[in-house]
């Protein structure tokens, strides 16, 4: 299957990150912002991929074609995510307002000494979880973050520098000892977090209905869910516009106990039952959706 988004090139950012971060960290995020719409006007230029991802992703939002304007908006709001990024790698989350729903189902379990599965996706910012939680629950419990580390590698590094705290959470995929590491952290009544909406070229994928046509999502997910018998939410951090954030939790399955038979059809009704809930938050929150590529790959 085409993997677009893995070959995609990191075209630059680096160099803009590290003017922006100057900026943000030196006049402020109010200056920083300013300097968001001649960035994000450059890349809105340049790059014909975006601008085509945007667009069939927002026609099938809107139910019609967007306006420049609508894919400029797309692009804009990536750009605030990465800069609020800096902010919240370095702790300074009292800048924003963030509001969190059903937090307390998730803290229930890890009360209970149970540890969770979260499974978030490239919507709206992840790292406003990871954040607020290294910074403000390290005390209450562990949060592991499994990653792959391929993609936008030198951008990881970067903002990983800024926190060195919140890059050790990273457990990298792939890894002989990443999968005996997360199960620590679950028995010890931890959270391991994972974005699970992007299928790479050794995936096992299945096709589920999303946004009116079948898309590849990793089977991955489902399949560690069920082996590690623990309980799995949504986690999805929006970015409302200005300083706001919301952090929506889900439950998608308690304590899953599928004998070996049925594990099969359980994965694939799991896989789809979590585009299901991604659906829903992407049409509420259309501006958040930053998987800039084809993501229903119809050339297969």
């Amino acid at each position: 299957m085409s993997q677009q988004w893995v070959s995609q090139p990191e075209r630059g950012n680096v160099f803009w990150l590290n003017v922006i971060s100057w900026i943000a960290r030196h006049l402020g995020r109010s200056v920083a912002s300013l300097f968001l719409y001649p960035i994000t006007l450059y890349f809105y230029l340049t790059s014909s991929v975006t601008r085509k991802a945007s667009r069939e992703f927002l026609r099938r939002v809107l139910g019609r074609d967007p306006s420049g304007l609508e894919v400029f908006r797309h692009h804009r709001y990536f750009a605030a995510t990465i800069l609020d990024r800096i902010y919240l790698l370095l702790g300074r989350e009292s800048q924003f307002n963030i509001e969190t729903f059903n937090a307390e189902e998730v803290l229930a379990y890890i009360e209970k000494g149970q540890g969770c599965l979260l499974f978030g996706a490239h919507l709206g910012s992840f790292e406003v979880l990871r954040a607020t939680g290294v910074h403000h629950y390290h005390d209450t419990f562990e949060l592991r973050i499994l990653m792959h580390e391929e993609q936008n590698q030198s951008i990881t590094e970067f903002l990983n520098v800024l926190a060195p705290e919140v890059a050790k959470t990273v457990l990298p995929i792939g890894r002989p000892d990443t999968m005996l590491r997360a199960k620590e952290c679950l028995d010890g009544g931890g959270m391991v977090a994972m974005l699970a909406d992007r299928a790479i070229e050794d995936d096992k994928h299945i096709r589920c209905q999303f946004m009116g046509e079948t898309a590849s999502f990793p089977k991955g997910p489902a399949s560690l869910a069920l082996a590690l018998k623990v309980p799995v939410f949504t986690c999805f951090g929006l970015y409302l516009g200005g300083n706001r954030y919301q952090i929506h939790f889900d439950l998608l399955t308690d304590v899953p106990d599928v004998k070996r038979e049925d594990r099969p059809q359980a994965i694939e009704e799991f896989t789809c039952r979590y585009a299901t809930t991604l659906e829903q938050y992407a049409r509420k929150a259309p501006y958040n959706w930053f998987n800039f590529y084809d993501f229903w790959q119809r050339d297969n």
